[in-house]
């Protein structure tokens, strides 16, 4: 349930100040009340919901929150890409190719599957990178980097650029290059964040 409920907020399919009443989530699940009262207790935990009269809602991050997450995420999924570059398998390459190849073919109006498949090629990245502690971490500040609200505010073109980033950092994952793979997921983070300031 936790699980379930984080995902909707950093997909943005739950929005900013969006009402969490324990009684209802529950009554929607068709679960006791219990579960969803230890769920949302470790969302607020998270930082993602905050208390409300009648319950909880969804936190609303400001644009200097978002920064100061993204420029943690750059050092740390920069990182994660030097290591993948470094312990990759053949499969964990095959699955990245075939990801990119997926959104390369997307139309740039289809927004939920630009947002699986970009957190798909970043995920596999990151769990070819082979440190589970360092997924944690991840994790812990992945909130709203890439979701339905950036889809919207980026073009086809910026679209076709995070494109070719991730064309970048493949390359320099298959070469094993692991400074030129921090390198370009640095960039193509800060990229990412720069679209989330001009909005």
């Amino acid at each position: 349930m936790f699980d379930r409920v984080r995902q909707a907020i950093i997909a943005g399919e739950l929005r900013p100040n969006e009402p969490l009443i324990e009684a209802d989530i529950a009554e929607r699940l068709g679960v006791s009340r219990t579960p969803v009262r230890e769920s949302l207790q470790r969302l607020a935990a998270a930082g993602l919901i905050v208390p409300r009269k009648r319950g909880w809602a969804v936190r609303e991050f400001s644009l200097e929150d978002l920064t100061l997450n993204a420029e943690v995420r750059a050092a740390l999924e920069g990182f994660a890409a030097g290591l993948a570059a470094q312990r990759a398998t053949a499969d964990d390459l095959a699955q990245l190719f075939a990801i990119h190849a997926e959104r390369l073919a997307l139309d740039p109006q289809d927004e939920k599957a630009r947002v699986r498949t970009n957190r798909a090629f970043h995920d596999a990245v990151i769990a070819a990178a082979r440190n589970p502690k360092l997924v944690d971490a991840i994790d812990a500040t992945g909130l709203f980097y890439f979701n339905g609200d950036v889809v919207r505010m980026s073009s086809a073109e910026q679209m076709a650029q995070g494109n070719a980033d991730h064309a970048l950092i493949l390359e320099a994952l298959a070469a094993r290059d692991a400074v030129a793979a921090e390198r370009h997921m640095r960039a193509h983070i800060e990229r990412t964040t720069r679209i989330i300031r001009s909005r």
